[in-house]
């Protein structure tokens, strides 16, 4: 069927062409039919450019738009210039977003989707950032807050469709989302507000719960590692010291001894073996207040009653990462955890934002997870009811490192097991979800792990493709050889 596809496209394609004076032929009309979207009308939104970008390595040529819709959701639209397969392949963005395209890789980037065919589209989630951890956007912004939290993933999916429509000359077929921390919520999200838009979801790493994740759950970890005296207790000096003795206690647990950690559920780590003695504070040991520090990261946070906030805890076998995501690195890049707690907390969790003079361990376990009550009605997508998009048909595919040290693998797993009993059982969900935990794996698997294991290995949209198209359910996200 997709040669008459194709055929069909093209003869509609050069008939539109000709319509606005563009020349006919294979040659000239990609140019001006692309050129001419930026004249496209459509509701509460406008076109800001329309350009044809020409192929780059695997990536094929394609017409570039970028749209706003308003207030200020901005859209990147990219449609292959030849052998679309009629379908969509829409991307969520990572942090606090705030940026389009040039994303690598495949988490919440377009390339995979467009060199296979697809006409697909990201956002930058409703506003402009100099960086992921940065959210100043929403400083007593509730419109762009509540475009972060889920109108941007229908407005995105809306500009799109009107732009494979009038480039193509016919809608999109079946349509996917892919995403990856914000980006996985945001595809649960999809799940949830928008059941029949997105026929497959791919939710990779989930901040599902993100009021109880980057408010109790990162406050958490800052509390835990700030001293009396305000300073950084746990350093990146000692990361190494306690990464190898949790791999010592904890790498043959699973059966294999292959410096990878199967399910840290299976081990329960005792770091007074590298603990020092009283006042032989060394760099080949860690002192008591560091062994705390860490004994707290593996912990949920709980209020003053010890009730728990938010499941989740540091897993063992994430040590690798702690660099990136806890304690910063030698050369004094801070860690990325900190910054987004102080940022959320300055101005994404409350009605009233306390600015840039909050800090995280100001957070009050009793007293501020009830005001972030407004906050969690537009961020969280930790629903385990997702019946409507399961009785529409849809696929979903989520997936999480198991060496994840910013989005606890922990919630995800409470997740799915609660979405198990709303769907009436294990196997009722599989019909429709399938979950997969991947030992070893950073956070997205942005960087490499033991062997060099990172998202380059994995191929969701692959095993989804077959679910889909084919019925084969997936029984594993890697890479094909």
């Amino acid at each position: 069927m997709q040669p008459l596809v194709l055929k069909c496209t093209m003869l509609a394609l050069i008939g539109a062409g000709a319509m606005i004076g563009v020349p006919a032929s294979a040659q000239d009309w990609p140019n001006g039919k692309c050129t001419a979207l930026r004249d496209t009308v459509f509701d509460a939104g406008y076109v800001t450019s329309a350009r044809v970008i020409d192929t780059t390595g695997a990536v094929p040529a394609y017409c570039e738009v970028r749209a706003v819709a308003l207030p200020a959701i901005s859209i990147e639209v990219r449609l292959p210039i030849t052998d679309w397969n009629g379908r969509f392949y829409q991307v969520g963005c990572g942090g606090f977003c705030g940026n389009l395209g040039g994303r690598s890789g495949f988490v919440n980037a377009m390339g995979p989707g467009l060199q296979r065919g697809y006409a697909t589209a990201t956002t930058d989630s409703g506003h402009y950032g100099l960086a992921s951890v940065d959210a100043d956007w929403a400083d007593g912004n509730v419109n762009a807050e509540r475009d972060w939290g889920w109108r941007s993933i229908g407005e995105t999916n809306r500009v799109a469709q009107v732009m494979i429509q009038a480039f193509y000359g016919m809608p999109s077929d079946q349509a996917i989302f892919q995403g990856c921390s914000t980006g996985g919520r945001m595809a649960n999200m999809a799940a949830l507000r928008y059941p029949k838009m997105f026929q497959g979801i791919i939710s990779g790493a989930p901040a599902l719960n993100e009021t109880g994740l980057a408010g109790p759950g990162l406050a958490w970890q800052v509390k835990a590692n700030t001293g009396p005296d305000g300073k950084q207790i746990l350093k990146a000096d000692k990361v190494d010291l306690i990464g190898a003795e949790v791999m010592r206690q904890c790498d043959g647990v699973d059966g294999s001894e292959d410096k990878i950690i199967a399910d840290p559920r299976q081990c329960s780590v005792d770091l007074s073996k590298i603990t020092c003695n009283a006042g032989a504070a060394t760099k080949a040991c860690i002192t008591a207040e560091e062994r705390q520090v860490v004994e707290k990261w593996r912990s949920s946070p709980v209020d003053s009653s010890g009730r728990t906030l938010f499941v989740g805890g540091i897993p063992e076998g994430s040590e690798p990462f702690w660099r990136t995501w806890l304690t910063g690195n030698e050369a004094g890049a801070p860690g990325l955890n900190p910054l987004f707690a102080q940022s959320f907390g300055s101005y994404m969790a409350y009605p009233q934002d306390p600015g840039p003079a909050y800090k995280a361990t100001e957070f009050d376990f009793d007293k501020d997870p009830p005001r972030m009550a407004a906050a969690a009605k537009m961020y969280n997508a930790d629903d385990p009811d997702i019946s409507a998009f399961r009785a529409a048909g849809g696929k979903m595919i989520v997936w999480h490192g198991w060496a994840d040290a910013i989005v606890s693998p922990y919630t995800t797993i409470a997740w799915h097991e609660a979405a198990e009993k709303a769907a009436g059982g294990a196997d009722v969900l599989a019909k429709n979800v399938r979950l997969f935990m991947i030992p070893g794996l950073d956070h997205c698997g942005i960087a490499p792990g033991p062997g060099g294991l990172s998202q380059a290995n994995l191929d969701p949209l692959g095993a989804l493709e077959s679910w889909m198209q084919k019925g084969e359910a997936p029984q594993s996200l890697m890479v094909r050889n």
